[in-house]
């Protein structure tokens, strides 16, 4: 599982609220210290609820379009190279409120890449999850929805 993964490649795929991601680092490959995945952001999509992480710091670096990241009730629109960190227990959500696809590379510290592989198969039902499901599933995995 090691070398060189491209743009739009990863060691895991998975998809939810109409965003792909691509992990390009997985907990199995460095012990858990953290997860990187490549993240696309459709036009106008489905936020993830407003949350903070009990057990991981994240981090964005916005690679294409603009995020709008909200960090404890504060907008923040990041562009092309813009980076932003969310130290664990911080107040967040993220979303493209423009009219084209955002692609940004998120990182969790320690690794959080069974959450997405959960989310994705709550996604990938007949019908889409209830917010309570949802919540329920972060829950499960350290995080506190606001």
């Amino acid at each position: 599982m090691l070398g060189v993964v491209g743009r739009g490649e990863g060691h895991q795929r998975y998809s939810a609220r109409g965003s792909v991601m691509y992990f390009k680092a997985l907990a199995q490959q460095n012990g858990g210290d953290f997860s990187l995945m490549e993240r696309t952001l459709p036009p106008r999509g489905r936020r993830p609820p407003p949350h903070r992480h009990t057990n991981c710091s994240e981090a964005y670096f916005v690679l294409d379009g603009e995020v709008s990241v909200v960090v404890e009730g504060e907008n923040l629109n990041v562009g092309p190279e813009g980076f932003v960190l969310i130290p664990r227990g911080t107040a967040h959500t993220f979303g493209n409120a423009g009219d084209v696809e955002a692609r940004l590379l998120v990182i969790h510290a320690p690794a959080m890449d069974p959450y997405f592989a959960g989310l994705h198969e709550l996604w990938n039902r007949d019908q889409p999850p209830s917010p309570e499901e949802e919540r329920a599933l972060m829950a499960r995995f350290g995080m506190k929805t606001e």
